[in-house]
């Protein structure tokens, strides 16, 4: 591997060109039009302008993408997150042009992809997992399941995200109205109408474990993200380890996320996620087939690169860590800074006209932005991710407060402010908290205070 073209944006492109120059891999930045001075663009050794401002004129244009690999003799792609990365056919192309993908092979995005088929390898590797069902073509068909698993009931888009075409059922005469609109949502978001079944858990946790396989058939977790600070099913705050379990349940989670891999022949990295429930059960949720937004937290405590990781894997080697390697130490927390009102969430894009970054030891900073440096509006309003790690969850919390003080941004509003009050909510830090708490618990004492 000798020149690797990012096919993303922001920071994660930034993020990727940081690994692949200390690995002296040379670099290809692709570009809309908007993006022209981007921090990704100016670091890269190269750079090619792939389209227009939107999305799938530019970062999803799959063309465009291989033409630029083409131009400039890239011999290597990394998708990043988002846009291609979890795309099947660009990695089919990818590799049909000769090209390293940085990533999972095709197959196993395509085995994983799908919510009911990933969930029907997982029951076949033995994976724990909650009641429910295959696609549902009916209403009648969607009652009889709901009436043998027990109410509340959860409809879910086969191909979906994001809380897209995701419905809680609580009793049967709800069932017919809230079906069918979960079905034309999962049409008009994912190209499908294709929903499932499975059991409601009220107030789980969202905890993901992070694996990283090989083309040797290696395979090892490296311990666990704690992801249920969220608002609409978007993740805001993560942190890794979760002190919600313990060294037992690490273990089984962590073994059970190896045997999802094997069973999907899976190679790179990737996330498990599950759901946690109030006894401390766990359930197979779903699995990411690309490196996540929020990896930061699993390097920070356990001292790997993991998209230097990715590349070594993709080259071909063998892993550098046997599962007794990996040791936990610390404890390490992301906040996701976004352009947006901190009190409406509305997007706020425009023009950063100050910048100053927070520092210090124990203090990292992911992020494309400068002073002067514009935040588009056709993509993700993420500006970057502030990640602090120190001995304990206590003190992280401490130093997080500290570098959110620190971190000075104008020009436009951020989230900054959100993350600062929930830092201070007494729920927060006792650490009672579940993937609804926003919603249902933090934005109505805040708005009752």
């Amino acid at each position: 591997m000798k020149k690797l073209l990012i096919a993303n944006r922001g920071e994660i492109a930034v993020r990727i060109i940081r690994t692949a120059r200390k690995l002296g891999i040379a670099t290809v930045a692709i570009h809309s039009q908007c993006d022209e001075e981007s921090l990704h663009v100016q670091i890269a050794d190269e750079s090619v302008c792939v389209g227009s401002n939107r999305a799938k004129d530019s970062y999803l244009n799959m063309v465009a993408i291989m033409s630029a690999c083409e131009l400039t003799g890239a011999d290597a792609v990394h998708p990043g997150y988002g846009f291609m990365s979890e795309n099947p056919e660009f990695a089919d192309v990818v590799q049909q042009c000769g090209v390293t993908f940085v990533g999972p092979n095709a197959e196993s995005m395509r085995l994983m992809g799908g919510k009911v088929g990933a969930r029907a390898i997982a029951k076949e590797a033995g994976v724990p997992m909650l009641e429910g069902s295959g696609v549902l073509e009916t209403v009648d068909d969607a009652k009889k399941v709901a009436e043998k698993i027990g109410y509340p009931v959860l409809i879910k888009a086969s191909n979906g995200g994001g809380g897209r075409g995701m419905r809680v059922v609580r009793k049967s005469s709800e069932l017919d109205q809230t079906f069918h609109s979960a079905r034309s949502e999962s049409q008009t978001a994912f190209g499908s109408p294709d929903v499932f079944i499975e059991k409601f858990v009220e107030k789980p946790r969202h905890i993901e474990i992070q694996i990283l396989a090989d083309k040797h058939g290696n395979v090892i977790h490296l311990g666990e993200r704690e992801c249920s600070i969220q608002r609409r099913h978007q993740k805001i705050i993560e942190e890794a380890p979760s002190v919600y379990i313990d060294d037992k349940i690490r273990q089984k989670m962590g073994d059970a996320a190896c045997q999802l891999a094997r069973a999907a022949k899976y190679v790179g990295v990737g996330t498990v996620e599950f759901l946690v429930d109030e006894n401390r059960k766990f359930y197979f949720m779903e699995m990411n087939t690309r490196i996540q937004v929020e990896h930061p937290v699993t390097e920070m405590v356990t001292g790997l690169d993991l998209v230097e990781e990715q590349i070594r894997v993709a080259r071909g080697e063998k892993l550098r860590y046997e599962q007794s390697d990996i040791k936990l130490t610390g404890h390490s927390i992301e906040c996701r800074i976004n352009a947006e009102d901190p009190y409406t969430f509305i997007p706020c894009p425009g023009t950063i006209q100050k910048y100053l970054a927070p520092g210090g030891r124990g203090v990292r900073l992911d992020s494309a932005a400068f002073a002067g440096s514009k935040i588009p509006p056709f993509y993700d309003s993420m500006i970057g991710k502030l990640i602090v790690t120190e001995s304990n969850r206590e003190k992280a919390i401490d130093l997080m407060l500290s570098a959110l003080a620190e971190f000075k941004i104008e020009g436009i509003k951020t989230n900054i402010p959100l993350h600062r009050e929930m830092m201070m909510s007494k729920d927060y830090r006792t650490n009672n908290v579940y993937t609804k708490w926003i919603e249902e618990d933090f934005l109505k004492s805040r708005s009752d205070g």
